[in-house]
C-alpha cells in the first residue's frame, strides 16, 4: 500500500486523524492499548511517518535568520560562527541567508518572513536608506548588527556595533602620530553607511591635524580582496603620492598590500597600511596587520541577547555602541 497518509491509517485503524497524529508524536494522552493498535496497523501497512514537516515546524518555532549582506566579507564569516554559538546557548536555530553587497536586504527579509516565518532577524550589514524606506514592513523583532545609526528609530529594531566614525578617526590619528601626512583612504561608496562614517572619521582626523584631504587619495573599493587590489592599482596609476593607507576593512587592507607588493613597494618600509575589523587573518598575514579591532564576540552575544529579550519578553529595542581596540602589528612604521 504505497503512499499511505495518516488519513489512510486513521481509516484502517478506526481511529481519528488526531489520535494517529498523537501516536506519531509520541504524546502521552493516548491510551496504551490504542497506541499499540495504531502502531500495529502502521507496521502491517508498512507506513513510515514523514517527520520532515514536523521537524521543520519545530525548527521554525525556534529559528532566527541571519541576513548577511556581502558574500565575500571575511569579517562576517568569523562573526557568523559567534552568532550561531550564541543563538545555540539560548536554544535557537540560526539560518543564514547570504545576499550580494548591492542587494536590498529589506526586500530579502520580507521574502524570508513569508516563506519560513522566523522568530527574529539579525542583519549583518545593511543600507540605512533601505531601512528607512522599507523596514516598517518587517514585523518581527530584529537587530542591525555591526552598524549603529541615529537615523533609524523603529520599535522592533535594535542596533549593536561600534561608532564607525570615531573608530576610523582612531585609525588615521594613529598614522598621523607615526608621522604620516600623506594618507590614502580605501573604502566603499556613498551608498554604504559604514563607509561614509569611516570616511568622515578619517577626514576629521586629518583636519584636526591640519592635513588637507584630497579626493585624489580616495580609492573606491568593495569589501573584497579583488576590488581592493584594483583600487590600489588605480591609485598608483594616477601617481597618487602617499606614505600610508587607511583601509576600511582588513580584507581591503590585505588586497591593498598585495597590490602594493606587486607594484614593487614594501609594507611598511614604503607604505604603511592600517585596517579595520580585526579578522583572524590579520594576526597571521605577513606583515601582521595593524588594525582597529571590532569586539565581534561581544557584539554577537549582545545582539542575540537583545533579540531574545524582544522575542520572549517583549523588551523594547535598544542601541548599544561598543568600543573598538587598536591592534598594533607590523604594517605601520614611524617616519
Amino acid at each position: 500500500m504505497p503512499n499511505l497518509t495518516i488519513k489512510d491509517i486513521a481509516r484502517i485503524s478506526g481511529c481519528s486523524v488526531s489520535t494517529i497524529s498523537r501516536v506519531i508524536n509520541d504524546r502521552p494522552d493516548v491510551r496504551p492499548e490504542t497506541k499499540e493498535h495504531v502502531l500495529k496497523v502502521m507496521r502491517e501497512a508498512g507506513f513510515v511517518p514523514n517527520t520532515n514537516a514536523r521537524q521543520l515546524k519545530i525548527q521554525q518555532s525556534r529559528s532566527l535568520v541571519f541576513v548577511v549582506k556581502g558574500t565575500r566579507n571575511l569579517f562576517f564569516s568569523d562573526f557568523l560562527v559567534q552568532l550561531q554559538r550564541a543563538a545555540t546557548l539560548y536554544g535557537y536555530n540560526g539560518i543564514v541567508s547570504y545576499l550580494d553587497e548591492n542587494a536590498n536586504e529589506i526586500d530579502a527579509a520580507e521574502k524570508i518572513l513569508r516563506e519560513i516565518k522566523p522568530k527574529g532577524i539579525i542583519f549583518l550589514g545593511g543600507s540605512v536608506a533601505n531601512f528607512k524606506k522599507g523596514f516598517a514592513n518587517i514585523t518581527v523583532p530584529s537587530v542591525l548588527t555591526t552598524l549603529v545609526s541615529d537615523e533609524l528609530d523603529f520599535p522592533n529594531l535594535s542596533m549593536v556595533g561600534v561608532d564607525d566614525r570615531a573608530a576610523a578617526y582612531t585609525a588615521v590619528d594613529y598614522l598621523i602620530q607615526q608621522g604620516h601626512r600623506k594618507i590614502a583612504v580605501l573604502g566603499g561608496p556613498v551608498t554604504s553607511y559604514p563607509s561614509v562614517m569611516r570616511r568622515e572619521g578619517a577626514q576629521q582626523a586629518m583636519q584636526d591635524a591640519g592635513i588637507l584631504f584630497s579626493d585624489k587619495l580616495y580609492g573606491l573599493s568593495n569589501y573584497d580582496f579583488e576590488s581592493a587590489y584594483h583600487a590600489v592599482n588605480s591609485l598608483l596609476a594616477r601617481r597618487a603620492d602617499f606614505t600610508a593607507l587607511f583601509a576600511m576593512s582588513d580584507v581591503i587592507a590585505l588586497g591593498a598590500i598585495r597590490a602594493l607588493v606587486s607594484a614593487g613597494l614594501r609594507v611598511p618600509e614604503d607604505v604603511s597600511v592600517i585596517g579595520f575589523d580585526g579578522i583572524t587573518m590579520s594576526r597571521y598575514c605577513v606583515p601582521v596587520l595593524t588594525t582597529v579591532v571590532q569586539p565581534s564576540e561581544q557584539i554577537s552575544l549582545q545582539s542575540i541577547e537583545l533579540l531574545v529579550r524582544q522575542i520572549e519578553h517583549g523588551a523594547p529595542a535598544q542601541t548599544i555602541t561598543l568600543q573598538p581596540e587598536l591592534q598594533q602589528g607590523e604594517s605601520v612604521r614611524s617616519i
